[in-house]
């Protein structure tokens, strides 16, 4: 990463039939394994600063990632190609983002 790296956010949402646990297969469940090795290897990269999840299973429910790139062109192609939001069990949004504060504390 340069100098000239930009954060961004993406804010991923699941399909609405999947928020009944019921209705997911071992192919979801595949999906979303790929989707977190693909954020731990953001990480593994310097890229990814932060990822997470809500813990409802409701229509509120969300997930995000913060990370750095080179340009929003960039930042879209990281987005676009989480297993995730290519194989459509969730949909996402890009956001510029700027980290304002951050704990050095473990969680």
């Amino acid at each position: 990463m340069s100098e000239t790296t930009s954060q961004y956010i993406y804010v991923l949402k699941l399909i609405p039939k999947l928020l009944d646990e019921s209705k997911w297969t071992g192919k979801e469940n595949d999906i979303v394994g790929r989707h977190f090795k693909a954020l731990q290897k953001l990480q593994s990269e310097g890229q990814l600063i932060l990822a997470g999840r809500t813990q409802n299973m409701d229509e509120t429910t969300f997930g995000i990632v913060i990370f750095k790139a080179e340009s929003e062109n960039e930042a879209n192609l990281i987005m676009e190609n989480d297993p995730a939001v290519k194989e459509g069990i969730m949909t996402a949004k890009l956001y510029p983002y700027q980290v304002a504060l951050i704990s050095e504390s473990n969680i």
